[in-house]
């Protein structure tokens, strides 16, 4: 009798064991992939969920997004310029089913893709426009990836390059380019300043030619000006006809220019 007690318990506590292990719970995360007997079945998604002792297994998904830094990679460029690069990548699953089924390690699978992709955009790049529109390097990077990862269910939601590493030489060469840019860009807007200017004394020599009048107050004024900035006095000898414009107003004979002191 004990001895059959001691088997019944047994018996009872594998059986106890067993319906425990038949069930479980998905996060909300987390998706569950059952198979009966190896074949494919259902999805069970977020709360608990009972199996077949023995005939049913489950395989667990998380849904949320993984964030993974790239190695950096050494790729050439396609004009020539030997550069390391590494990027971030951002995917999740997107098909729980796929990602089970399709691929063995969809994660490491989704990672080789991405590295390969870098390496892919970088060499059908300039290295100006890796510098300088890195938002069209990571869109191609994307659609490269992505056109490989959909079969396995994966989501790939952003792609970017991080850093960017090319030759000491090479910077030097980037930075003597900027120098020469810009002392052209100042040169052009010197030469564009000097021509505005230019264009405004001739305007300005127009319109004083055409009364001469106007051309000696202009003279007047300039002599006050430099009397007022360097403190100094000023002799300045009035045109003939100023004399006369000037007695003609007050009602007084003009003067004999030609009579002798």
């Amino acid at each position: 009798m004990l001895i059959s007690s001691g088997i019944l318990l047994a018996i009872l506590l594998v059986l106890l064991v067993t319906l425990l292990r038949s069930f479980g719970i998905n996060q909300e995360y987390e998706r569950g992939v059952f198979f009966r007997l190896g074949r494919l079945k259902v999805m069970k998604g977020p709360g608990w969920y009972w199996l077949i002792p023995f005939a049913d297994r489950v395989v667990k998904v998380d849904m949320r997004t993984i964030t993974y830094q790239l190695e950096t990679q050494e790729t050439i460029t396609r004009d020539g310029v030997a550069v390391r690069v590494n990027a971030v990548l951002w995917f999740r699953a997107d098909s729980a089913v796929n990602v089970v089924t399709s691929v063995e390690n969809w994660v490491s699978a989704t990672v080789q893709a991405a590295e390969t992709a870098l390496r892919d955009a970088i060499g059908q790049s300039e290295l100006d426009q890796m510098l300088k529109d890195r938002l069209a390097i990571n869109k191609r990077m994307q659609d490269l990836l992505s056109a490989a990862s959909m079969k396995w269910g994966v989501e790939i939601d952003s792609v970017e390059i991080k850093d960017v590493d090319i030759p000491e030489q090479m910077q030097r060469a980037i930075a003597k380019e900027a120098e020469a840019i810009r002392e052209k860009r100042a040169r052009i807007i010197r030469a564009e300043g000097e021509q505005e200017a230019a264009q405004k004394l001739s305007q300005a020599a127009d319109t004083i030619s055409a009364s001469p009048g106007a051309l000696e107050l202009r003279r007047l004024q300039t002599l006050t000006e430099i009397g007022v900035e360097h403190n100094s006095t000023i002799i300045a000898m009035l045109p003939v006809e100023l004399v006369h414009a000037a007695r003609k107003i007050a009602g007084m004979p003009a003067v004999d220019d030609s009579s002798s002191g």
